[in-house]
């Protein structure tokens, strides 16, 4: 934060943290750039004219990271735009295919399956390649899955074009954290991320809005192609305007080996894990089987999406607002306890009340608690093992958006019922709070107790 300073590194070069580092806010100051000890850069003791020149630079940088976030936010949209577009069109899938609500909820969830086994690998093809050349991989594949979607003629080709549109979401979702990092690090990092989170689900609410109307008017082959086309726009976009910051493909050599992960960081961290991968399941949960349900109580498919894009759009501001509210009031738990609880109880309501008031209650709270789960992994990680924690917590990420909506799926056919699949996720989100209750406690119990300081405060 502005006129706030952490701790510095004298006579050496340091990289950019973690993400989950960078909305703690426990940050070096550091941009992969020498610190003398007497400030930033050394920039205190330059001559006027060098200080004229070093101002200059320093607009230059401004404009060229806000660019970037532009760049890379824009981009990522694309992926949440893709991960919704089977969903949006699922009811004709479903006609033309034959296909179960298993078979749905596992298309939908094959998109995040590569993640389990690509989160760690992901970051080091980062490091060894350039972030921009694998995220630009990332992108071709997305494009090149979503065209052999929208080409299927079978179940199976859907399959394959899925996963390959995963494979390359999975380089996106691990190396764009890292890139907006390198730009942001010891800067304006708490508002770059929170816009940067925010991509995802405004992607998601841009295909609610739009693909169920492109599939009722021209077919659902022509709204899958409009999805590759997006994606192959974003890929445009990060070869022709993003420029390579100097951390990209920096390796670093400490010369000692990393120390490990403690058995009770591991734990803490896979219960954090949990915590993010049950959220985000329940939210894939949502925005798959509720326009179900919706059609299911005789709306069209377009006025279902739209009416189920209400929410998403509100988390996307809740999310926002939930960072803002944790930095400013410093209760997470009260934050926690109503954000958690509010999805869980829109979700049990939602299939007896008014739909379009359950879901401005999903969407207006929903989010608030976001920004404290993703801040959960750096009270626990010390900077030796943040590697593999920071692996472990995106691989319990990875499966939960894959495991539940299958699970949800099985119990729609199983039960017949529309509502049933919202009543899982509504027992799941409500799960979390307990879990949430077991790290507070394990980490009571660890020697390092919580601090109930607001989230992304430098301290």
């Amino acid at each position: 934060m502005p006129g706030e300073r952490g701790p510095t590194l004298v006579g050496r070069t340091c990289c950019p943290l973690s993400f989950v580092d960078a909305l703690d806010g426990r940050l070096f100051h550091c941009a992969g750039m020498p610190i003398d000890g007497k400030g930033y850069g050394g920039m205190h003791d330059q001559p006027a004219s060098g200080r004229m020149q070093s101002s200059t630079l320093r607009e230059a940088d401004m404009d060229a990271r806000w660019i970037a976030l532009a760049v890379l936010t824009t981009a990522r949209a694309s992926m949440g735009y893709q991960f919704q577009s089977l969903a949006a069109v699922s009811p004709l899938l479903i006609d033309e295919f034959g296909l179960g609500y298993a078979d749905v909820g596992f298309l939908i969830g094959l998109y995040f399956l590569p993640g389990m086994a690509l989160a760690m690998p992901g970051g080091l093809l980062g490091q060894r390649f350039g972030d921009k050349r694998i995220v630009l991989v990332g992108l071709a594949l997305m494009t090149f899955g979503g065209f052999c979607a929208a080409l299927a003629e079978s179940y199976g080709l859907l399959l394959v074009g899925r996963l390959l549109s995963g494979f390359g979401a999975v380089l996106l979702n691990v190396l764009m954290a890292k890139m907006i990092t390198d730009w942001f690090a010891n800067r304006e990092i708490v508002l770059a991320m929170a816009i940067f989170i925010n991509s995802f689900p405004i992607g998601i609410g841009l295909a609610l809005l739009s693909l169920g109307w492109i599939a009722e008017s021209a077919g659902w082959h022509v709204a899958l192609h409009a999805t590759a086309m997006v994606t192959s726009a974003a890929l445009l976009l990060v070869m022709t305007l993003y420029r390579r910051h100097s951390n990209d493909q920096l390796v670093q050599r400490s010369g000692s080996p990393a120390e490990r992960a403690t058995s009770q960081e591991i734990t803490q961290v896979c219960i954090a894990g949990a915590i993010w991968g049950m959220y985000n399941g329940v939210f894939a949960i949502l925005l798959s089987f509720a326009p179900l349900l919706l059609s299911g109580q005789g709306r069209a498919v377009a006025d279902a999406g739209f009416t189920v894009s209400l929410a998403t759009w509100l988390i996307a501001m809740s999310v926002q607002a939930g960072g803002t509210i944790a930095h400013q009031w410093g209760r997470p738990h009260t934050l926690m306890l109503i954000g958690i609880g509010s999805f869980g109880m829109g979700l049990l309501l939602l299939p007896i009340a008014p739909p379009v008031l359950m879901l401005l209650l999903i969407g207006l709270i929903g989010g608030l608690p976001v920004a404290i789960i993703l801040s959960l992994p750096a009270e626990v990680l010390r900077p030796a093992s943040r590697g593999l924690g920071m692996g472990l917590f995106y691989t319990c990420f990875y499966v939960g958006m894959t495991g539940l909506p299958p699970i949800a799926g099985w119990l729609r056919d199983f039960s017949g019922s529309a509502a049933m699949p919202l009543y899982l996720g509504s027992a799941i989100m409500l799960w979390i709070l307990p879990l949430y209750g077991l790290f507070r406690f394990r980490q009571g119990r660890s020697g390092k107790p919580f601090k109930s300081e607001p989230a992304g405060r430098v301290r």
